[in-house]
């Protein structure tokens, strides 16, 4: 990129905390001739003059192309704002960098106290992006696609009477795999293995691994068990045709379609993903301890192979 540097921000402006955090990134960033970016309607809230800052700060309308020319999207809030993030960023392939304030935050990369360390990395630029697996979402009614979206964590089929199941035929690389009375059914990358997938009894997936899940919800089937799949596969879930088999496909708990009766929903790989900025290269396994808080305590894995130095040798090769 040519010219000054440029950073979107998007912000959580509910919380109080979200404001201050964001008001401290516009005054360091600017304070080291980066320019900051941010929607209008959030400007507003923060309460901020735009012409206070030098650099001043820019706006723009709409969120549609908001992070083209931006180095990075710095977003302040929780998994749902980094998501939201997703959405703005992912046409441009802008790099999403998380600051969580929300709960789990499972894809953010920095907590609330690690705003200063953020601020200097992004200056120094000591950073650096990994690409995460996206889905492409498509549904077809009467053999036409009246619906495509993409999804970052999950796309979930669900039935959209909560005193009905829904009744579907799931079906992996064009052939039918089993038929289900189900709450719903969840198609999950590894990224959002710890998100709604998690919850619906499916396994986590290092986000190494390339890969396609498919978990059911409260299956009334013998078998209905989480699928595992090659990320070149591709899902198909189908809705009975019958008067009461309407649903709703919810993507990332944030985009809704109803499905009518006899609805097809295709799930693949999407063939753009969605990128994530990596402060420090920790493995996923401290980020699994850390954020779902896992007792590890009487671990004795680092003592044992100083204490055996045989062992610290077949580690090391």
């Amino acid at each position: 990129m040519t010219g000054p540097r440029r950073v979107l921000m998007l912000t959580h402006t509910g919380r109080d905390e979200a404001r201050d955090v964001a008001l401290a990134f516009c005054k360091a960033l600017t304070g080291h001739g980066i320019v900051v970016r941010l929607i209008e309607s959030e400007a507003r809230d923060l309460g901020l003059d735009p012409a206070a800052y030098d650099p001043t700060i820019e706006l723009t309308a709409a969120e549609v192309g908001a992070s083209e020319g931006c180095e990075l999207a710095l977003v302040i809030g929780g998994d749902g704002t980094i998501l939201r993030a997703a959405e703005i960023t992912h046409a441009a392939g802008t790099p999403v960098l998380g600051v969580n304030l929300g709960h789990v935050g499972f894809l953010a990369e920095a907590e609330y106290d690690h705003v200063e360390s953020t601020i200097d990395a992004i200056v120094q630029r000591r950073y650096g992006a990994e690409d995460r697996m996206t889905l492409d979402v498509r549904v077809f009614h009467d053999g036409e696609q009246v619906f495509r979206t993409f999804a970052v964590n999950e796309a979930s089929v669900e039935k959209a009477a909560r005193e009905r199941m829904l009744e579907v035929v799931v079906e992996v690389d064009g052939r039918p795999l089993s038929r289900w009375g189900c709450d719903g059914v969840v198609c999950a990358t590894p990224t959002g293995s710890t998100a709604y997938n998690f919850s619906a009894g499916g396994p986590v997936v290092w986000p190494e691994v390339e890969a396609l899940l498919m978990v059911p919800i409260s299956a009334h089937a013998l078998f209905a068990r989480p699928l595992v799949v090659a990320p070149t596969s591709v899902l198909a879930v189908e809705l009975l045709a019958r008067a009461d088999g309407a649903g709703v496909l919810w993507c990332d708990g944030r985009r809704a379609f109803d499905l009518p009766p006899g609805a097809r929903i295709e799930v693949r790989r999407g063939e753009v993903p969605v990128r994530l900025v990596r402060l420090q290269e920790a493995p996923f396994t401290d980020r699994l301890v850390a954020k779902f808080g896992l007792p590890v305590e009487g671990w004795r894995g680092s003592a044992e192979r100083r204490r055996r130095p045989e062992l610290r040798e077949d580690h090391d090769a």
